[in-house]
């Protein structure tokens, strides 16, 4: 690996760090409304200025990856609005645990930072393996495509079937099995001690259900990333700037997010149509990044539009 791109890496790690305390540091305890709605637009914001960065600094960023300027920044914003779509997706799951494990409102804040540093330390590890697997064995590609159309095609058939029960996950009976459990929730802490002796509290079985259930978030979401690009740094780039802002929206969407009614169908579509990107890659009916950009923006368009849609028509219909 030579300077200039250990170099870009390091810099990426340093803005990783220095975003996650700004984020830290600037939204602890309970988080207004109004205030994760401004982080919320900033955190966007920014990743369309890394994009133009991109653009103007990508010899520097990484200097042997073959592709343009334009190519580079092209292929970050396709995989970030790719990967935030599917990461709002995953918001709906975390509103069902914290229903489930009855977290209070204050600890929400810390258990979503807890878990978002835990999903950039999967993810960076899934994909520093990963990146030299596609390089090596280009099939792999294939199979990361067939099986996002399954997860896709599994997802529109599933949706509006009951709730998971997250009450007997692997997680919760790991921490059983060698630990005690608190009935009750201490702050933020993630241990506590009576006269027996050290006890897990509640908040340690919500991050580690948190942690599992991003495992299982990150099968889908990262062959999914490989299907736009297989620039280690974009990839990298596109899931740090999707799972950064992630707990001001979950504020931000809040109650809100049962009214999405065609999210799951939407994201059912994109992973499909990126499975099928990815089958076609190397034939000539490759699809290009730019059109790929533009199927994604407008099915979002569409699928927010008819939850709008929906939503109005559920208030307009009498009680």
């Amino acid at each position: 690996m030579s300077f200039e791109l250990f170099a870009g890496y390091n810099g990426l790690l340093v803005l990783t760090l220095l975003m996650l305390g700004i984020d830290l540091l600037l939204t602890r305890g309970k988080i207004s409304f109004r205030s994760a709605a401004i982080w919320s637009v900033f955190w966007f914001s920014l990743a369309f200025v890394f994009a133009g960065a991109i653009y103007y600094f990508w010899p520097q960023m990484s200097p042997h990856s073959g592709l343009t300027n334009g190519e580079a920044a092209t292929s970050f914003i396709t995989g970030y609005l790719l990967e935030k779509s599917l990461s709002v997706d995953n918001l709906f799951v975390f509103a069902l645990i914290f229903t489930q494990f009855k977290v209070p409102e204050n600890n929400v804040p810390r258990i979503l930072m807890l878990g978002i540093v835990g999903a950039l330390v999967l993810r960076g590890i899934m994909i520093s393996l990963g990146a030299p697997l596609i390089a090596k064995f280009h099939i792999i590609l294939y199979v990361f495509g067939f099986f996002l159309i399954w997860t896709g095609v599994q997802m529109w058939r599933q949706h509006g079937e009951d709730n998971e029960s997250f009450s007997d996950s692997f997680a919760v009976r790991l921490i059983k099995r060698f630990l005690r459990v608190s009935p009750d929730y201490h702050g933020n802490k993630l241990f506590t001690r009576d006269s027996i002796g050290l006890m897990a509290t509640p908040m340690l079985v919500v991050v580690m259900v948190i942690a599992m259930t991003d495992v299982m978030f990150a099968l889908d979401s990262i062959p999914a990333i490989f299907a736009v690009t297989q620039e280690p740094y974009l990839v990298l780039a596109a899931n740090v700037f999707a799972l950064l802002g992630l707990r001001s929206l979950y504020f931000v969407l809040g109650g809100m997010l049962n009214k999405f009614a065609y999210l799951h169908h939407t994201l059912a579509f994109m992973l499909c149509f990126i499975g099928v990107k990815m089958l076609l890659i190397d034939t000539p009916f490759a699809i290009a990044t730019p059109v790929s950009l533009g199927v994604i923006v407008s099915s979002l368009a569409i699928g927010i539009a008819a939850s709008v849609w929906k939503q109005r028509q559920l208030e307009k219909a009498p009680l």
